[in-house]
């Protein structure tokens, strides 16, 4: 029997009921202002003149959440948020070359040239859920925020610190609302307010920590670490695909075998992923299940950091639960039907999608085959391609490095044709 990780039992740190008056809205603290001059090469310059015209309009508007996050750790973002005081139609009427959309919450797009789009949102805040008296997990989850408000009540609706920091292109200032900046200098994920309570609201924010620990290499605070440790068994409450998608977000930066692992060793992945978190609790040394599943993600962390982008949905899902497929369906008669039997109480989990469940099984049916080199017929599956990157993949990680160049070679030659790339090569 193998031992158990010593996660399991909650540490004694407080109770694990949270009292009712921590179910008031956060209070704003003392706005702190930081002169850090950004460089705003790094900023995308559209959204530097969207930011402008709003100003010199008369409304406030920031750069928020992510992008200012990324920049402060040294990050090019990958997208820039811009938030603003402004209502949509006030927006709408500063920039002609816009337009509304949303219905519960309206955004607004402005419209650049060769059809790029900056998103602005007006400053939100969480609904009041102080006017209640429910305090069970279930009655505590938040399940709308659209309601508009201002500067501080849009940065203290976020999760976490590090996200509620706001910044002023003008006056090349950081708007601190929760100590963000300190946790930047920290290099730690914290959250705003107890996180007992912003875990209960949304058990979400548990798979979310982990993934910002995971993709920008920080810590977890001491305490979002106990608090995930009491709220780990809130998460079947939440929307199910939700829970879906944000395991496979935990995947598609480059980062996934740190996120798997901290998932793991908080005892998440028990309640998501329980036939994953079994194989991982066996002790098998370096030739293990464990060893194999990390040395998988590993690799796929690496190419996709390779890539630039992250791999099919189909491929990533194959990737992360291949250990535990394969054993499922070791010495069956009825391999598909093994493995369909594996599958299917993930899918009723998760709500997992069809789709993908099914390209995992034909996936893990073909790779025998393409393992041994035999692509023939395999060529005209429409999932081929999926097929074969986590054959190549998987063999690499297995250390099969003549096998892993040769499927390698197989891919590189049979490309999908990027669109346009029939024309640009004419």
């Amino acid at each position: 029997m193998s031992p158990s990780p010593p996660y399991v039992e909650p540490p004694l740190t407080g109770p694990a009921d949270v009292p009712s008056d921590l179910l008031a809205r956060p209070v704003p603290g003392p706005l702190v202002r930081h002169p850090v001059p950004l460089d705003e090469r790094l900023i995308d310059p559209d959204v530097a003149r969207t930011l402008r015209r709003l100003i010199r309009a008369g409304h406030q508007a920031y750069l928020v959440g992510g992008c200012v996050r990324d920049l402060l750790l040294g990050r090019r973002p990958k997208d820039f948020d811009v938030g603003t005081s402004a209502r949509p139609e006030e927006v709408r009427a500063v920039f002609r070359a816009s337009r509304i959309i949303g219905r519960r919450f309206r955004l607004v797009h402005v419209l650049f040239a060769g059809g790029k789009i900056i998103e602005v949102a007006t400053f939100r805040r969480n609904p009041n859920t102080s006017d209640g008296d429910g305090d069970t997990d279930e009655e505590m989850i938040i399940r709308s925020d659209n309601v508009y408000g201002t500067v501080d009540e849009d940065a203290l609706r976020r999760d976490f610190t590090i996200n509620a920091l706001f910044y002023d292109i003008e006056r090349r200032e950081i708007l601190d609302f929760a100590s963000g900046m300190r946790d930047i200098e920290r290099r730690m994920v914290r959250t705003i307010n107890d996180p007992r309570v912003r875990f209960r609201e949304d058990p979400v924010r548990i798979l979310r920590a982990i993934k910002f620990a995971a993709k920008l290499d920080l810590g977890l605070d001491p305490e979002v670490v106990d608090a995930i440790i009491q709220a780990r068994d809130s998460l079947p409450l939440a929307a199910k695909m939700r829970l879906f998608e944000e395991v496979l977000r935990l995947l598609r930066d480059g980062a996934g075998r740190r996120a798997i692992f901290l998932a793991w060793e908080l005892g998440v992945l028990h309640v998501l992923l329980p036939e994953l978190a079994a194989l991982l609790d066996d002790v098998g040394g370096d030739d293990g299940a464990p060893a194999r599943v990390f040395r998988l993600l590993a690799e796929m962390d690496a190419r996709t950091l390779e890539r630039g982008e992250p791999f099919d949905d189909a491929v990533l899902w194959t990737l992360l639960m291949l250990e535990p497929a394969l054993e499922a369906c070791q010495g069956a008669g009825d391999r598909l039907g093994a493995l369909m039997a594996f599958l299917e109480p993930i899918h009723d989990r998760l709500a997992a999608h069809r789709r993908i469940i099914d390209s995992v099984r034909r996936i893990v049916a073909m790779l025998p085959k393409l393992w041994a080199g035999h692509v023939g017929k395999a060529t005209r599956s429409d999932i081929f391609a999926e097929a074969l990157m986590v054959a190549e993949i998987s063999l690499a990680a297995r250390g099969e490095v003549a096998a892993s160049q040769q499927l390698r070679q197989h891919i590189q030659r049979n490309r999908r044709p990027a669109p346009g790339d029939d024309v640009r090569t004419r």
